[in-house]
């Protein structure tokens, strides 16, 4: 059957669209996490949990660079004292099981926008429709962008400031393989998302909600939030914050940049 044009799909047609985007974008999840499978051991040793290890990358990186400005070994770290746990039955599985799922989600990422594509551009304009493979390659690049700024540079920050970090001597850390897993998860997660925010922009402009007097008004009040944000995912040094919230504000200011394009071909197309 062929499929219906917007004008013509009612409101259970569009139900129907979604319910198959969700269940495609499911099964390609699926799919990309069960190929993770065969590849878990590496993945949980030299990728999950490389950043409990003091060789990670960042830190020998943040080691160089402490010498570089002078700083000596203020911003070297050499121990990383904790050790994680596992202290449910089936902890370890489930931890496993998500896991994989996690990684398939990053890795369909490009297929599930590609499925997005699908269901909004009956509603768009045609030489707006033409750039389905700019949105997916853009969208897809930042999202991975970010995915990359959680691992390299979130979570090792977290990790050292929670293994230095002690209101005694006597408390010894113990993390959770839960508890770990999960600040793993939220950190690729939510930077991926957070650079998704120009793309975002762009089509909450498109559609009117957002214009870039409005983000600009508010510029003070993100830079305040990123700063908050970076302080607390970093250890109390001004490198470290600064290397985190830099990235973050120029997202922030590449999505006002895109709010006024897009605004102003809006204008000139009413014109």
């Amino acid at each position: 059957m062929a499929k219906k044009n917007l004008g013509e799909m009612s409101f259970l047609d569009h139900l129907e669209e979604l319910r198959w985007l969700l269940v495609r974008s499911t099964v390609a999840v699926i799919v990309m996490g069960i190929v993770t499978y065969f590849f878990s051991d590496y993945l949980f040793d030299e990728i999950i949990l490389a950043p409990t290890k003091p060789s990670f990358f960042t830190y020998v990186w943040f080691c160089d660079l402490s010498h570089q400005l002078g700083f000596a070994d203020s911003i070297c770290i050499t121990e990383l004292n904790f050790i994680i746990q596992n202290t449910e039955m089936e902890g370890q599985v489930n931890i496993f099981v998500w896991m994989c799922i996690l990684v398939g989600f990053i890795t369909s990422f490009p297929y599930i926008l590609y499925e997005i594509w699908k269901f909004i551009s009956p509603a768009l304009y045609e030489k707006e429709r033409k750039n389905a493979k700019l949105f997916i390659f853009s969208s897809s690049l930042l999202f991975f962008l970010g995915v990359i700024f959680g691992y390299f540079v979130v979570i090792p920050m977290s990790v050292n400031f929670v293994a230095t970090f002690s209101v005694s001597k006597v408390v010894v850390n113990q993390f959770t393989i839960e508890s770990y897993m999960g600040m793993v998860k939220t950190s690729v997660l939510a930077s991926g998302l957070f650079f998704e925010l120009p793309i975002i922009i762009y089509f909450l402009t498109k559609l009117g909600l957002v214009t870039p007097e409005f983000l600009r008004k508010y510029w003070k009040y993100a830079v305040v939030i990123i700063l908050i944000v970076a302080a607390i995912v970093t250890p109390p040094d001004v490198v470290s914050q600064t290397i985190v919230a830099i990235p973050m504000l120029i997202i922030y200011e590449i999505s006002i940049l895109i709010s006024k394009i897009v605004y102003k071909n809006k204008l000139k197309e009413n014109v």
